[in-house]
């Protein structure tokens, strides 16, 4: 059955409100205070009910769904706020930047164990010969570039963790939490559990049939 919409529910929070409807009639059958849920009005009529008086069930929690929406909202603008920070800092330089991390570790360290395996046979094979200890010594230092580079990318690596972890990039929720727990609770007690009990208590206790007739 079509649910109405009220004035200040907004669409993403319907499926809540039947969320918390479904939760109250899974356990109408334990409340005392819902006698007969079940009996004179079966759990599908009563959550059609329920569901087609949304805007007079919302209203008796609307100080808390709005307060909740408010915290929403400010929460979700923190974020945005956030969001476009590393898209502002991000542009050719710091793709040129990227690409040289990963390529100078790369292409020192190939030009290192070429040098130095070069190096080492020249040694092995001419061991007066100066060249084979300036190949070694140019394997070195490409050898510390390399090391070098390696920690530069592994330092990035780590700050760009930092930076888009969720600790870093969200503001707590505790406040979030807590209005929307506040809602929850006020929708329930003042909203739909009185409304549950008004349309069970419309249809009064069932009738008893006609007395049998005595026997002879």
């Amino acid at each position: 059955m079509h649910m109405n919409v009220a004035p200040h529910l907004l669409t993403e929070d319907r499926a809540e409100y039947e969320r918390i409807l479904d939760e109250a009639l899974s356990t109408a059958h334990a409340r005392p205070d819902l006698p007969g849920a079940g009996t004179r009005l079966t759990l599908a009529q009563l959550r059609a009910m329920t569901l087609n008086a949304t805007a007079l069930v919302t209203s008796a929690a609307a100080s808390e769904y709005d307060h909740f929406v408010k915290v929403r909202e400010a929460n979700r603008a923190a974020l945005g706020a956030r969001s476009p920070e590393p898209a502002d800092r991000a542009g050719p330089g710091a793709g040129v930047v990227a690409i040289f991390t990963v390529l100078v570790p790369v292409l020192s360290g190939s030009a290192a164990a070429v040098l130095l395996l070069v190096g080492a046979v020249l040694r092995a094979i001419a061991p007066t010969l100066a060249f084979g200890a300036t190949l070694l010594t140019a394997g070195l230092v490409f050898g510390t570039l390399a090391a070098a580079g390696l920690l530069c990318a592994a330092a990035g690596l780590l700050m760009t963790a930092l930076r888009n972890s969720p600790a870093a990039s969200a503001p707590p929720d505790d406040e979030l939490t807590r209005a929307r727990a506040a809602w929850r609770l006020a929708l329930l007690e003042r909203g739909i559990l009185p409304f549950l009990r008004d349309a069970l208590a419309a249809t009064g206790p069932p009738t008893a049939g006609p007395p049998a007739p005595p026997h002879p």
